[in-house]
C-alpha cells in the first residue's frame, strides 16, 4: 500500500542545498486541492537558487526527477506526487546531486 500526502502547488519543495523546487510550467492536469494546481511525475520541475560547488565550482541542481511506485493514484494516466515519492535533483551535466526535500502536504493519500 502506497501513502502519503499529496504534492500541490502549495507545497514548499527545495533541492538538499536550499534551491527552490517548482514545477516548470502549470502543471498538465487541472485538478486542484484547496485551490493549488496538482502536478503529476509527468510534469517538469526545475530548481533556481541552488548554492551546491564542489571543490568552489558552482554545480547547481536544476531538475527533479520522480520515480513513483506502480498501483498508486493517476490523474489522466499519471502518477500524482506524494512526500514519499521517490526522486533526485540533478544538475544541467544529469549528475544526481540528492533527494529533494518536500515539505509535508495537507491531504493524505493512501492507494492499496
Amino acid at each position: 500500500m502506497l501513502s502519503g500526502n499529496l504534492v500541490n502547488g502549495g507545497t514548499a519543495i527545495s533541492c538538499p542545498h536550499g534551491g527552490r523546487v517548482v514545477p516548470a510550467s502549470a502543471p498538465s492536469s487541472g485538478v486542484r486541492i484547496d485551490g493549488h494546481l496538482v502536478p503529476t511525475a509527468t510534469d517538469v520541475f526545475t530548481v533556481s537558487g541552488c548554492p551546491h560547488l564542489i571543490d568552489g565550482v558552482p554545480h547547481p541542481c536544476v531538475t527533479v526527477r520522480w520515480t513513483p511506485e506502480r498501483g498508486g493514484v493517476l490523474i489522466d494516466g499519471s502518477p500524482v506526487l506524494l512526500d514519499s515519492t521517490s526522486a533526485l535533483c540533478f544538475s544541467a551535466a544529469l549528475l544526481p546531486q540528492g533527494p529533494p526535500v518536500v515539505a509535508t502536504a495537507a491531504k493524505g493519500v493512501a492507494s492499496r
